[in-house]
């Protein structure tokens, strides 16, 4: 079973992801802010992370860069979620080390793809 760290401060957001994510087949672990997230990636290091961007403590950005700066952490997938649908919040989100792009509302098969994609799983 693949592990997702899903680094969302968003409560209704993080609950309904986690179940739709869990009856999916991933085990989920949960983060509230970027540092709490860069904390439970490294002590757990899971499969691939869901990264909010606008997140309190640490932003997104700057979580993502910390993680892929650090030779623990820097192959784990990290997947951008963020309401910021704009083509320049994407380059910004993959130059701070993200390795894909959604957006909010999240459409579940879109996400779903992406993250089979990232870890190598079939459809």
């Amino acid at each position: 079973m693949s592990r997702i760290l899903l680094v969302e401060d968003n409560e209704l957001n993080r609950d309904m992801l986690s179940r739709r994510l869990s009856r999916n087949g991933f085990e989920v672990a949960v983060a509230v802010n970027g540092q709490e997230g860069v904390d439970l990636a490294l002590a757990g290091k899971p499969d691939l992370i869901l990264m909010d961007m606008s997140l309190p403590v640490l932003d997104g950005w700057e979580a993502t860069r910390r993680l892929k700066a650090n030779p623990e952490t820097t192959a784990i997938p990290v997947i951008a979620l963020t309401a910021h649908a704009m083509a320049q919040d994407r380059e910004d989100a993959l130059a701070a080390g993200c390795d894909d792009f959604d957006t909010k509302p999240v459409d579940l098969p879109r996400l779903l793809g992406k993250i089979r994609a990232q870890l190598g799983l079939p459809e």
